[in-house]
């Protein structure tokens, strides 16, 4: 008897240890069992937002030198890179035929004028022949004939019209001259601006052929190191920004792989709108204008672009990781919130499409707006909480939080911890 109740206080001294600890244990189970998060605040700060592109560094002139004249390169002054004045001779032109038009066109003006001076002098000398006939006819009817008479008239006027042809041709001959000097001047090749040689397309002994186009010798970009232009191209998603962006003033920066390091500023000088179309793809050209005054910035760099179209100051922000995170277990959220994530909601829209394509331009419109309202998820001890939100401008890191029952400080789930 004594036995049994010594084994039945036993039993209800450990029923009543498991009772008591059960509750405890379970709970420590639950706990060392329940899934981490990885979790980011919301801060204050400032946020901007970029527009993204790429271009390519040129110069803001492009000057094409070439040669009206054709021959052998006798001298090559310049190289690439060099800098020139406007006048400096870049190259020459063997001058040896050119010369020889020269003196040949002098020597038959030097014809010409001795030509005119001959048909002067006999026309002076005929304007006497006539001058005494005429006094030897009015004095003695019979002394001159008629026929006579006619022929001093008629040799008279003969001269007066070699002198006119002798006088055009020497206009004629003085032409000839001007066109020899003026191709011989062609020989040397010079620059008509300052600038840099960026390109040269000749090398010394090299014949050029001028007769049916000028050929391209030298391209000289003028004022290299005072300003240079970066041409990006803008989709035209982003094109409407970036005109606002232009006309607030907005600047805008790039960096080239040649100087990774460094930022290059700029602002944007030109908007075109002649657009590009690229396999259904829209872009529209946009001139950067930026200084080069070490000429760091060499034509035909790539620049990736960043154009600042819009900031704000001062504002909550939250981290973009918060708004990527979706929860893939229905049941590690709330029941009040399952809706959203286990295709309820969606059921909800009355069988109506949602391809963008198939919606008429007003829900279009509509759903653009309604993209700012978003749902983040916060830690709420067992479950996951959804709280709605309105975002305003984003950038790489954060995101402007514009409303919502949130504060700065609150911590938001960004994804799950790994087990260790």
């Amino acid at each position: 008897m004594k036995m049994f109740v010594k084994m039945l206080v036993v039993m209800s001294v450990l029923i009543g240890i498991g009772t008591l600890g059960y509750k405890p244990a379970v709970t420590y189970w639950q706990e060392r069992n329940r899934v981490r998060w990885e979790t980011a605040a919301i801060i204050r700060g400032d946020v901007t937002r970029y527009v993204n592109s790429t271009g390519s560094v040129r110069p803001v002139q492009s000057v094409s030198v070439g040669s009206v004249v054709s021959g052998p390169i006798e001298a090559l002054n310049v190289d690439f890179n060099d800098e020139v004045k406007k006048g400096d001779v870049l190259a020459t032109i063997d001058p040896r035929l050119f010369k020889a038009d020269v003196a040949r066109d002098e020597a038959t003006l030097a014809t010409r004028q001795a030509e005119r001076e001959r048909i002067e002098a006999e026309l002076v000398q005929a304007n006497k022949s006539y001058q005494r006939g005429r006094k030897l006819y009015a004095k003695s009817e019979g002394f001159l004939s008629e026929t006579e008479m006619d022929a001093l008239v008629f040799e008279l006027q003969s001269l007066e019209a070699q002198l006119k042809v002798a006088e055009a041709m020497i206009q004629q001959a003085e032409a000839s001259l001007e066109n020899s000097r003026a191709n011989l001047n062609y020989c040397e090749i010079t620059a008509p601006v300052d600038g840099v040689i960026i390109d040269r397309k000749i090398d010394p002994g090299q014949t050029l052929a001028a007769s049916f186009q000028t050929p391209e010798l030298f391209i000289v970009a003028p004022d290299l190191r005072e300003k240079v232009h970066v041409f990006a191209s803008v989709d035209e998603a982003d094109i409407g920004l970036v005109q606002k962006a232009q006309a607030e003033s907005r600047p805008v920066t790039f960096t080239v792989d040649a100087h990774p390091d460094e930022l290059f500023a700029g602002e944007i000088e030109q908007i075109r709108v002649s657009s590009v179309a690229n396999q259904n793809v829209v872009t529209y050209p946009v001139v950067i204008a930026t200084g080069n005054p070490d000429l760091k910035l060499l034509p035909g760099m790539t620049a990736s672009i960043s154009f600042e179209v819009d900031s704000i100051s001062g504002v909550p922000k939250l981290p973009n990781a918060a708004l990527r995170f979706f929860p893939a277990d229905v049941d590690l959220v709330r029941p009040s919130d399952r809706h959203l994530i286990d295709g309820s909601l969606w059921k909800s829209t009355d069988g109506r499409s949602d391809d963008p394509a198939q919606l008429p331009a007003a829900e279009k419109a509509a759903k653009r707006k309604a993209r700012s309202k978003r749902h983040v998820w916060v830690d709420d001890g067992r479950w996951l909480r959804a709280v709605e939100i309105e975002t305003g401008l984003s950038e790489s890191g954060f995101t402007e939080l514009k409303s919502g029952d949130l504060s700065v400080g609150a911590l938001l789930v960004t994804g799950e911890q790994v087990k260790k």
